[in-house]
């Protein structure tokens, strides 16, 4: 049977479920048991005089090889528990000081210098050794090692020593930075700083051989030497270990703060976390929760940009700080500015980990934009990763907390500072050429050779070549709209059909589907009123009419506009601004009647146009603005049917019982007289606000922004010029505050059914004609009166909670919008009636 010979245990993975904190203490603690249990074995040797002189009889088998010296074995965590009994490098180190007691000076300066050569690599000396609290297994490697010097070393040697020993110290930490930062979870800029620091440090390593050279071949070589050959390095790699350190300490802060503090509170959670002593599952299962839930993003991408650039920034006054750092910025800036250049010539987001300031939303598509009535594809397709907008104050949803409170963003999300101020027109740049992108347009650049040009986050020709990109951009996608896709004339047509410009379709739609739109809204046939539509649009000669198609709506236009006032912030905040509890209560009330009161909508007031473009004209004509469009085009085709309802009743009136003279009747004369004075008053209300609207409202705003678009130079300007106008005509079409559009719909709707009810009264004046010609008395007259009154008391007031729309419309031409004046004395010349 073989002998069985143990096998090596395989290194443990540094903080699997632990964070970088909690894992430091729990090292700590297994480190100081050790240490203590090897000094107490060490004090019991010394006090037993047979111990040590068997100990020194064995001084030549030391090396022989034996089961607790394998290395498998002596590091393994779990040997602390076993009894030392052998302390072999003790042993040796109480001899090594022996041997240096007894040198001269210059013998003990040529071994110290053997040892430091190797010490600058990073390898324990005989002479040099590992720092007592050092432990290969415990402490991190990326904070270095640290070594010591023989306390019997001559003083002189001794001072000189320590000034070169933490070259050992930084080399042992730069060099584990480098390879724990090449993994692929660090991207890219990370990886050109490790090439850059292992360049240097390749420098480094030719300097280390020459000094080894001149050790082995001069006599003169001397420790006063080598310290003048080597103390610029000092500098350059103490620049580099501290840039380490910051960067490898922002990423164990950030898992740290994230995990409980209670396991500072006592040495009793260390031991419930280490499982030592009455540990408790749940207090494990808990820490190891926490730790798993608190890790964060690595310091990558623009994050070690940042952090390279403040520590340039802060050491500004050191040449060989700024020479030192601007080397790391210079080369761990090439990836970034390549993917830079990539996105602001192309459209191209090439980001495999995550490290460019701007990010893509995969999910979102062009499909989106036939449903998207909030711009999402523009707005949320690409974003920057800090959730800041260009034009608001708000931010995007999904980005990191930062590092601490107040400090700077992780990752991807921390923009460069060289690139703060020009990071929108990052953005827009390559979401310009993206959108020519998706049009399966080739995009060209502006600059053939400066493409090939090396760019660098730290020269000043980069902000050229971003102002030119962008602006290259810029230009390409607006001649793509306006030339190309002939944005100007959709707008021109979209005016054509949904302002009403000098449209006679919508009178010859109105007489071709008189008979489908008395129908309910539920009943009316899309179809039908479609087919209408393109026959009254047959004889004009009107532009893209193939894109206009007829809807209908599923709740009433002022209904609609209430409901979506009540939810909005601002304008909804209006309706309880300095009003009364009475009035609000009133105003709750009205809105419970007309819910009671609610009657199904007929198809003339659910119609309205849609308008159907392709992209990218989308982008501008978007399901955003096309609801704007269609808001004004109900509202105008309420008044227009209104108009033409009273116009149809003013020609019922002009003849038959209207017309024929009755003096021995003076009631009748005087209510009818009363009937056609309100119908006319009601005829010129409406003509008096749908002149205001189209002369006074939508032509000014219309040729305002034919001015805008004209001298546009950006196409988020024109975006924003596209919807101001829009929004500012529903504003000034007073459909957008809630009283006003309150008082103004209860006029038209009195209005439209005063106009409905043109055949009754005319039927009630041929039977007052008739019994007046009788003789027999009139009965029903005070009836007509009352039904009449109601009409005029509807009309002339609005007693919730304003007693006139007149006083409303002045309130708010007066505070609010000045652009309703010109309603004001419109509507002043309609006299009430006493």
């Amino acid at each position: 049977m073989d002998p069985y010979t143990p096998r090596t245990r395989p290194a443990r993975k540094k903080n699997l479920t632990l964070s970088a904190k909690e894992y430091t203490k729990i090292t700590g603690t297994i480190a100081s048991v050790r240490r203590n249990r090897r000094l107490s074995d060490d004090i019991g040797e010394e006090l037993d005089p047979r111990v040590h002189a068997s100990r020194e009889t064995r001084g030549g088998r030391s090396h022989e090889p034996s089961f607790i010296a394998e290395t498998s074995f002596v590091r393994a965590p779990l040997n602390s528990r076993v009894g030392a009994t052998n302390s072999v490098p003790r042993s040796k180190g109480k001899e090594r000081e022996d041997v240096l007691d007894h040198l001269p000076i210059d013998i003990q300066e040529a071994l110290v210098l053997e040892d430091l050569l190797y010490v600058l690599m990073g390898i324990e000396g005989t002479y040099v050794t590992h720092h007592p609290e050092y432990s290969p297994e415990d402490d991190d490697p990326l904070q270095g090692v640290r070594f010591v010097v023989a306390s019997a070393l001559d003083p002189s040697l001794r001072d000189l020593m320590e000034r070169v020993l933490p070259l050992g110290t930084y080399y042992t930490a730069i060099s584990a930075f480098v390879e724990s930062r090449s993994h692929l979870d660090y991207g890219l800029v990370n990886h050109a700083l490790c090439a850059a620091i292992r360049d240097m440090l390749k420098e480094y390593q030719t300097l280390l051989s020459q000094l080894e050279h001149a050790f082995n071949t001069s006599v003169q070589f001397t420790l006063q030497k080598l310290w003048f050959y080597i103390h610029p390095t000092v500098h350059s790699l103490s620049l580099i270990y501290q840039l380490v350190l910051e960067l490898t300490n922002t990423e164990d802060d950030d898992g740290s703060s994230l995990s409980s503090s209670s396991t500072d509170d006592s040495q009793d959670a260390r031991d419930e976390a280490l499982g030592l002593g009455g540990a408790k599952l749940k207090a494990v299962l808990s820490e190891i929760t926490k730790s798993s839930t608190g890790a964060g993003i690595p310091v990558k991408g623009g994050e070690v940009l940042t952090v390279i650039y403040e520590r340039m920034q802060g050491m500004s006054g050191d040449p060989t700080a700024c020479k030192v750092y601007g080397a790391l910025l210079s080369a761990a800036g090439v990836p970034y500015a390549e993917m830079l250049r990539e996105w602001i010539t192309t459209g191209r987001l090439q980001d495999p980990y995550e490290e460019f300031c701007v990010k893509e939303s995969k999910f979102i598509s062009k499909g989106i934009l036939e449903v998207d009535y909030t711009d999402e594809y523009w707005e949320q397709r690409y974003t920057l990763r800090d959730g800041s907008t260009l034009s608001s104050k708000r931010q995007h949803a999904g980005v990191p907390p930062p590092r601490t409170p107040g400090g700077r963003l992780p990752g991807g999300a921390c923009v460069p500072p060289s690139l703060e101020g020009w990071k929108h027109k990052v953005l827009l740049a390559g979401k310009y050429l993206n959108v020519i992108r998706e049009c399966s347009i080739e995009v060209q650049a502006s600059q053939p050779q400066a493409t090939e040009q090396q760019l660098s986050m730290d020269d000043q020709k980069l902000y050229k070549f971003l102002e030119d990109a962008y602006t290259h951009a810029n230009r390409t996608l607006l001649r793509l709209l306006l030339q190309d896709q002939q944005l100007i004339l959709r707008l021109r047509s979209l005016k054509h059909y949904f302002f009403l410009s000098q449209s006679s379709f919508l009178t010859h739609l109105l007489d071709l589907a008189h008979t489908e739109l008395k129908k309910p809204a539920k009943s009316a046939s899309i179809v039908k009123l479609q087919s209408l539509l393109d026959l009254a649009l047959t004889g004009e000669d009107s532009l893209f009419r193939e894109d206009l198609k007829a809807s209908i709506a599923s709740t009433g236009l002022y209904e609609w506009l209430l409901k979506v006032i009540s939810v909005s912030g601002v304008i909804g905040g209006e309706e309880g601004e300095g009003a009364p509890d009475s009035a609000r209560e009133d105003s709750k009330k009205d809105r419970d009647r007309d819910k009671d009161e609610k009657k199904p909508m007929i198809a003339i007031d659910a119609l309205a146009l849609d308008y159907t473009v392709k992209f990218p004209l989308s982008l501008v004509i978007s399901r955003k603005t096309i609801l704007r469009y269609q808001l004004v085009f109900r509202f105008l085709l309420h008044l227009k049917n209104v108009e033409q309802s009273l116009g149809s009743m003013w020609i019922e009136q002009k003849g038959g019982p209207w017309r024929k003279s009755v003096p021995e009747h003076p009631e009748f004369e005087q209510w009818r007289l009363r009937v056609v004075l309100l119908r006319a008053r009601m005829l010129a209300f409406v003509q008096q606000i749908l002149a205001f609207v189209t002369f006074e409202v939508l032509e000014p705003n219309w040729r305002s922004l034919e001015a805008k678009l004209a001298k546009v130079t950006t196409v988020d300007q024109l975006l924003r010029d596209h919807v101001d106008f829009l929004d500012t005509c529903l504003k000034e079409c007073m459909l957008t505050s809630a009283k006003l559009l309150r008082a103004y719909s209860r006029m038209i709707v009195t209005c439209s059914t005063f106009a409905l009810y043109s055949s009754s009264f005319t039927k009630s004046a041929s039977q007052a004609l008739s019994a007046s010609e009788s003789g027999d008395g009139d009965q029903a007259m005070g009836k007509r009166w009352e039904f009449l009154k109601k009409f005029e008391s509807n009309f002339n007031h609005w007693c919730v909670p304003f007693p006139f729309h007149l006083d409303c419309v002045q309130y708010y031409a007066s505070s609010e919008n000045v652009s309703l004046l010109p309603l004001v004395v419109r509507l002043s010349s309609i006299k009430s009636m006493p």
